[in-house]
């Protein structure tokens, strides 16, 4: 428990390394609300966005193709992005700056938290899960450290140019604009019912603790009576041997 309090502390000391440098919003209070609980540490998130990036156009399939993916996700250029949803005007703005391909996307909310003991993740995993985030899970290292991540499936990737040219009719824009709107939307309201389940959990499970330590407290207590109950009836009985 030791190492990971001071691990945390180190942690949370550090700059934020986000593009943006701070945390999102609408999410703020859930990574405030972990970071306040001594079994919890977020590591990194982002409450959702719409994207709109521009990359090299892929190079014709060949025996190197293999590591193409990264190479073009390092160099994209980011046209548009915003943790709101957006409007096509905007869209329409950032695909006419475009010289390469461009990309539609729409990420939904992602969170990574480090948790102290199994138990934890599984707590997290339980209210994810309900919350609609049914992509989630838990991974374990060969350290041991336990990382919980939230996630969903309700991405949506869509190319729209290529080399600067718009593929598409701006009527298909404004429908696959309207469509990462409505999954902002729900992603908005899966994230509020993450989080009242969040505080929900972590008030059970605070309780639960306090009642663990007081019940423990007890039985010490009661045991500590027993001992000391059972010396004095050990001692009454040697006098009562040495009167007789």
């Amino acid at each position: 428990m030791a190492d990971f309090k001071r691990w945390k502390e180190q942690r949370l000391s550090r700059a934020d390394g986000s593009r943006k440098g701070s945390v999102d919003e609408p999410i703020a209070g859930i990574v405030q609300l972990l970071n306040d609980h001594d079994h919890f540490c977020t590591t990194s998130s982002c409450s959702g966005r719409v994207v709109v990036l521009e990359q090299p156009s892929l190079p014709p399939p060949s025996s190197e193709a293999a590591g193409g993916f990264e190479i073009q996700k390092k160099n994209c250029t980011w046209l548009l992005v915003t943790h709101q949803t957006c409007r096509l005007e905007d869209v329409l703005s950032a695909l006419q700056r475009a010289t390469d391909d461009a990309i539609f996307k729409f990420e939904p909310f992602v969170l990574h938290v480090q948790c102290q003991e199994l138990q934890d993740a599984q707590l997290l995993h339980t209210v994810a899960i309900e919350a609609g985030f049914r992509n989630s899970g838990i991974t374990v290292s060969r350290k041991g450290k336990i990382m919980m991540a939230v996630r969903s499936t309700h991405c949506l990737e869509v190319p729209l140019s290529k080399k600067g040219k718009l593929m598409v009719s701006k009527e298909y824009v404004d429908f696959v604009v309207q469509v990462a709107n409505q999954k902002m939307e729900e992603n908005s309201r899966r994230i509020d019912r993450f989080y009242i389940s969040l505080q929900s959990a972590l008030e059970s499970k605070d309780c639960s603790n306090n009642l663990s330590s007081e019940e423990k407290e007890k039985n010490n207590t009661e045991e500590s009576d027993q001992m000391y109950n059972n010396c004095t009836f050990q001692t009454k009985n040697r006098e009562s041997d040495q009167n007789v």
